[in-house]
């Protein structure tokens, strides 16, 4: 399988997705899937940005609302995770995951699922250690000056559901580093393209704590970050065990930037297309009876853990539907460049997406509740790889695609090193 990682989007879908296209035509090829590592943007119309964490005068549509209009399809299958600077009201509709836009997924605020034989796990967000354990996902739209940072913040509740995972998993997505991920590739090249790293790579702060513990405990055989703005690689062994998890961060879209890079990974052949994860979704429905909706912190002690009865449970009501996510649904109305006044919308729409699937799991829908300070009122029970790529290949070998002029996507130049090992 053919797979192409993309640091992160800033909302440039046209560019990433002609820059893939390129690639394909000059080596005569195809790939399979686009993971994009966050701050995708899925802005749908102008209502969308005032839930972009970013100043006004950085405040764009950019590309996502052509595809969310269904004016164009992602001509790749895409999956991505939330970073620091996302619509964040809409993400929020898609908390446990769900299609952003016909061909495009969101992995939720934290989650799994499959394509074809790979599993692919990801986390939303960026982590500040005053928000991790100390409250929940008490945040709502409209946001004010400070929920509109928080919103994106890791909590210990997302990090402790993945922690749960048992099953191996082959790429695993975050926006943020894992902290200490420095230590296992070439940080001194790393400073003297960044010097200002290198006073948190020293005291170890750069990244997310959270972050390296999944990566100690769920040990997946890739891992793909952004944020930083840089591209870095680094091979981490785990233990005694003799499994390496192949680091690599990527810098964001825009010219002459390392945004992009190709990789092969052997799979079994296709269908390639992105399906429930029955052990994740069982963990989502243990766990949802202590989901923290106010500025309270989640209770882990009352949540129910007999993982392997919900499994069975899950397993049922998946092959129904064939594992198959729920279909794609505006809940807006998608940006019109000649029409620039929309009547209202609620703000914070439930998405048929999200419903479906809690009513598929047994579970309330809890998204629109409002947040207290106080204790939460209760909510009710449910129901009851193989291939040897090395660290030196994402430097070498893999396919490194920079944008030499943004506005010239044909004048791209091919890359030296070109031959993907097969």
């Amino acid at each position: 399988m053919k797979i192409a990682i993309e640091g992160c989007m800033h909302g440039d879908l046209d560019n990433v997705y002609k820059t893939i296209q390129h690639h394909e035509q000059i080596h005569n090829t195809k790939v399979d899937l686009l993971l994009c590592c966050g701050d995708f943007q899925a802005v749908r119309n102008e209502k969308d940005m005032d839930s972009l964490s970013v100043p006004i005068k950085y405040r764009e549509m950019k590309s996502f609302w052509k595809y969310y209009s269904g004016q164009e399809v992602a001509p790749v299958p895409t999956i991505f995770i939330g970073g620091n600077h996302e619509a964040s009201n809409y993400l929020w509709e898609l908390y446990y995951g769900g299609w952003a836009a016909t061909n495009i997924y969101f992995l939720g605020y934290a989650g799994v699922v499959k394509f074809g034989n790979l599993r692919i796990g990801g986390l939303s967000g960026i982590y500040k250690g005053r928000d991790y354990r100390s409250v929940g996902h008490y945040e709502r739209p409209p946001y004010n000056q400070s929920t509109i940072k928080s919103v994106y913040h890791v909590r210990e509740y997302d990090v402790h559901k993945l922690m749960q995972l048992e099953e191996p998993l082959d790429i695993f997505l975050s926006h943020d580093w894992p902290v200490g991920i420095t230590d296992y590739g070439d940080a001194r090249t790393l400073i003297q393209q960044k010097p200002f790293f290198q006073e948190e790579i020293e005291a170890k702060t750069l990244g997310s704590k959270p972050a390296a513990q999944l990566l100690e405990k769920l040990k997946p055989r890739y891992w793909f970050s952004a944020h930083l703005h840089c591209k870095f690689a680094a091979a981490v062994q785990h233990g005694n065990d003799g499994s390496v998890t192949k680091f690599l961060a990527l810098d964001k879209c825009g010219p002459g930037k390392k945004f992009l890079q190709i990789i092969d990974i052997e799979s079994e052949p296709g269908p390639f297309e992105v399906l429930y994860d029955e052990e994740w979704l069982a963990i989502t429905r243990e766990f949802n009876s202590v989901f923290p909706l106010t500025q309270r912190p989640a209770s882990f002690s009352s949540a129910a853990m007999d993982i392997q009865e919900s499994r069975e449970w899950v397993r049922k009501k998946l092959e129904e539907r064939q594992f198959k996510p729920f279909e794609m649904v505006k809940t807006v109305p998608a940006y019109n460049p000649s029409q620039r006044i929309f009547d209202p919308i609620p703000e914070i729409p439930q998405n048929p997406q999200t419903v479906s699937l809690l009513e598929l799991l047994g579970l309330p829908y809890l998204l629109d509740s409002s947040p207290v300070t106080g204790e939460r009122t209760a909510i009710p029970a449910s129901p009851v790889g193989t291939d040897a790529m090395c660290i030196a290949e994402f430097q070498t070998y893999s396919e490194e695609i920079p944008i030499d002029d943004i506005d010239e996507i044909e004048d791209i130049p091919e890359v030296e090193g070109d031959n993907i090992p097969h």
